[in-house]
């Protein structure tokens, strides 16, 4: 299979204690690099979500969104993910609506229901009770986005003629849904228009699609690739790149290990380890730009793969990183134009 495939950051703002810089100016710098990213030809910039970390992890995907979408006139803004069960789908359709404004109609949702306790705890939200809060809760922030007037009595929302005003532009926020198990799946084929997730969920994803009536042929599968970087000197990309992207592994294994209430087993990076043990993983792949234009098609020949998330090693200055984005956009994006 071939086709277009686009490419964007996940931008989360991560600010390690080892590495640490002023609050401020950390937000500042990312936010210039999201809005020079446009200007080199990456599609997107994607915004995800966890509370109680230690290295600052975004806590607020929207407002982070809001503020590189008012920089930027083509770069599509979005959540990858925003953890549904700590929002009120009212506030969280609305918020939407007018980040959608601001960006002029390029805003585009990732939705999942998240994986710690110690989050939905901090939110009084019951944790055992998520995945049927995300179910009311998709229901309702659709109709909205629909532009409906919205009177619903559930389990967790009772709401009495809520509408939106502004309305989305464009009548309706593209939306995506992340999970692994069958009734993420069947989330995802009723209520969203494609999936985040792993490249290994797209049969359980199509066949999903097929039980709901669905023509497997509209699938859309966006993937995060967080460890996959482009150099042309691999082994200074090696020893400048791998400790900080042993972070995120660590960080990431740390929060999946909490409750084990991910969904995935024996996934690459949900597990601790020294940093010459992450090097010899295969987590992280140092590749030549044809070695990844090979991978990225590979992906196209396994699934209906349309877009492609990219991490940011945190701690390290952007400006060390933006050559190894600029040989990805030079070199990798053109092959999938």
């Amino acid at each position: 299979m071939s086709g277009k495939v686009t490419f964007g950051f996940i931008y989360d703002f991560r600010n390690p204690p080892q590495w640490h810089r002023d609050w401020a100016a950390h937000y500042a710098e990312l936010i210039n690099f999201a809005t020079w990213s446009e200007g080199q030809g990456f599609d997107a910039a994607w915004f995800p979500e966890h509370h109680i970390a230690s290295d600052g992890y975004l806590p607020a995907p929207l407002i982070a969104a809001s503020a590189v979408a008012a920089r930027t006139s083509t770069l599509r803004v979005g959540t990858a993910v925003a953890l549904a069960p700590l929002y009120n789908p009212v506030r969280f359709a609305t918020e939407c609506a007018v980040l959608d404004c601001i960006a002029g109609g390029r805003l585009e949702v990732t939705l999942a229901i998240g994986y710690r306790r110690r989050e939905t705890q901090a939110f009084g939200v019951d944790f055992a009770r998520r995945g049927a809060m995300f179910d009311e809760f998709l229901e309702i922030v659709t109709r909205l986005w629909a532009g409906e007037t919205v009177t619903f009595e559930g389990k967790f929302y009772q709401i009495k003629e809520a509408s939106l005003m502004p309305p989305p532009p464009r009548g309706r926020i593209p939306l995506y849904v992340g999970g692994f198990v069958p009734k993420a799946m069947e989330r995802v084929a009723r209520w969203a228009d494609g999936y985040f997730g792993n490249i290994e969920a797209a049969p359980l994803y199509l066949d999903k699609l097929k039980a709901a009536g669905k023509d497997p042929a509209t699938a859309s599968m966006r993937l995060p690739e967080l460890f996959t970087v482009v150099a042309e000197n691999k082994a200074q990309a090696w020893d400048e790149l791998a400790p900080h992207f042993h972070h995120v592994n660590n960080t990431y294994g740390e929060m999946a290990a909490e409750d084990q209430a991910l969904g995935v087993s024996g996934d690459r990076g949900l597990e601790t380890m020294s940093l010459e043990a992450f090097k010899a993983s295969g987590i992280m792949r140092v590749l030549s730009p044809g070695e990844a234009i090979d991978l990225f098609r590979g992906m196209q020949d396994r699934a209906p793969v349309d877009h492609i998330m990219l991490g940011i090693p945190p701690g390290l200055p952007s400006e060390r990183f933006k050559p190894y984005a600029e040989l990805f956009a030079r070199e990798v994006i053109p092959a999938f134009a």
